[in-house]
This record gives C-alpha cells, structure tokens and sequence, in this order.
C-alpha cells in the first residue's frame, strides 16, 4: 500500500473536495475527459519512466547508502558545489531492506542545495520524509550519490529528454543506392549527438495459432486460404525500438559539421573498407530493389566546448541505456 503521513491524508481530502460533481462531469464532452485523463496518466508514466531509469545507474554502479543524521552534513564542502545523481532511501522497523523513495539527476542545482531541501523540514520535500519518520511509517533514512560533470549531465539529459528525429532519404539513384535527407535546425554549435536505428523484433509463433494451423479438421483436409491466414499471423511484431549505436562529441567541429560528414560525404566516397558509424551508413544507403534502408534517428543537445572534455561519455550513456554502443569500441 502506499504510505500517506497525515498532511498527505489532509491534502488529498482538500484535493478530492476541487473535484467535479457528476452534473459537471455529463457537461464536459467525453472526449475531453478521456484526452484529459490520458495526457496526466502520460506524464505520469514517463516521470515513473525516467525515475526508474535514474535508480537502474544508481544500481549499477553499486553505490552504498549512507544514514542520514543531521541536514548541516550537506553543508560540507565536498558536497556543496557538485552535480550528481542522488537517491533517498528509507526503511522499516519490520524491514530492514533499503528501498527508494526518489531519484534525481541535480543537473542545475548543486547536490548539497538539493539534499538539503530533502532533509529540511521547513521545504515540502522534507516534510514529506519527517513526518514519516516521526509517525514510525519509516525507521531510518538514507542517501547515496554519484558525482557527474556537467557534459555527463548534458549526455543524460540526450538521453532521457530529447526526442529521436528520423532521416529521411531519397529515392534510389544510379540503381540501388539512396541519398540521406539530414533535417534543418541542426546548431552550428559545439554539443553531443547519438545516432540510432530501428530495431524491429519478431516473437515466436503464437501457440494457439500453432496448433489451428495444423489441425486439418474432420474432414482430414486443410482449408489452403485459411492456412494461408494464420501463417500470415504467427509471426507476431512487437512494437519498434530505437537502438543508440553511436555517442558523437562535436568539440572541434560543430554538431552540424559533424552529422554532415557522417551522413552526407560518406555516400559519395564510399569504401567497402570503412568501418566503424560511417561505415554502417554507407553500407545502409546499398538496398536491393523493392527494400528500403534501415531507418536512421539523430538526437543532439548543445554544450559549451570547455565542458565536452571533462567526465567519461561513452561509458556514462552504456550505463543509462544498459547496452554498449556498437560503433563507439
């Protein structure tokens, strides 16, 4: 059950007061109440999203908690002016397991501000943890961080924030070989830029369908155009994911000039030698007659060019997407 401290109790019931009668709610037209409801449980899902996201790094770089006694502890020095990812845990007198309560990238706010704002009872996030500890809902509370750099906040903010643009391309020319259409709006700017590729994944054949498919009937014969059917259904596509195959660092070029020579100068010097992100697109603008190209994403986001050298981006991105990038070894 989730745990409410009383306050909570008192602001949901203040809540539940500011909602709609029925007669109000017959007045609002359906679908507006649907889009209503389906924007907040959106934004829901993603906030759950991206927290869940931010304890799977915390986790996998097996950092240890440590109690929390006194808010001025995040007055100390080492922990006033850095950038980190923190977590705040918490348990119970009946379970000693710790379990998170929240998760945050402090990316614009030092951590010692952040964690103070935490474990101060004046801030509602303090609130929050006091009035639970004090009504024994939890034992102790605890903390854990990691230190990031500001390029590395950047790379996670790439990551869990910008959204995925697709490349268009042209149709074939000269026989099989197309052309990639980069989008305007790309910064001339120093920043970070992934490059990804759709990624369509087949389940196994459904059982029930199996086993129709095979059962030719009283009769002993087998309906061809319904066989034909079911064949066309066992295999099943799951939704299409885009997988991140390359972290590019626009620090002497801009991320304009960059993706340029990636996606643009490649197709017009192409080499079965290449290896390597330029490689892989080359040999992806190649498709036999009928086929069109794996779909190509970018995503970028601008950095200042004193930053971009500072922390370990390639390894900070593996960490949030949980996979290697291919073209970064």
């Amino acid at each position: 059950m989730e745990e409410y401290s009383q306050e909570d109790w008192g602001n949901h019931s203040q809540d539940l007061h500011g909602y709609p009668t029925d007669q109000e709610l017959d007045e609002i037209p359906v679908t507006k109440r649907a889009l209503k409801i389906k924007q907040e449980s959106s934004e829901e899902a993603q906030k759950r999203d991206i927290m869940q996201n931010i304890v799977q790094i915390l986790e996998s770089v097996q950092l240890k908690w440590e109690l929390f006694q006194s808010w001025t502890d995040f007055s100390r020095l080492h922990l006033s002016n850095k950038l980190a990812i923190f977590g705040i845990g918490y348990n119970t007198r009946w379970k000693e397991d710790i379990r998170y309560h929240y998760a945050e990238i402090s990316s614009q706010v030092p951590l010692g501000k952040r964690l103070r704002e935490y474990f101060n009872s004046e801030k509602p996030e303090g609130r929050i943890i006091m009035t639970r500890v004090q009504k024994m809902n939890w034992k102790n509370v605890y903390y854990k961080f990691l230190e990031i750099t500001i390029s590395e906040a950047r790379c996670l903010e790439l990551h869990m924030e910008i959204d995925w643009i697709p490349i268009a391309h042209s149709k074939p020319t000269g026989g099989n070989v197309v052309q990639y259409l980069l989008p305007g709006g790309i910064p001339k700017s120093p920043g970070l830029y992934a490059i990804g590729y759709e990624e369509c994944m087949e389940r196994p054949p459904s059982p029930h369908l199996e086993r129709h498919s095979l059962d030719p009937g009283k009769e002993g014969r087998v309906d061809l155009e319904t066989l034909s059917a079911q064949a066309s259904l066992q295999v099943e596509i799951e939704p299409t994911r885009i997988i991140y195959c390359y972290l590019g660092i626009a620090e002497v070029r801009t991320l304009q000039q960059c993706l340029f020579l990636h996606f643009q100068a490649n197709t017009k010097t192409f080499s079965k030698d290449w290896v390597g992100i330029n490689g892989f697109l080359s040999q992806n603008c190649i498709v036999d007659p009928g086929v069109s190209p794996k779909s190509i994403y970018i995503k970028f986001v601008e950095v200042e060019r004193d930053f971009l050298s500072a922390g370990s981006l390639v390894e900070c991105l593996e960490k949030a997407i949980g996979y290697p990038l291919k073209f970064n070894n």
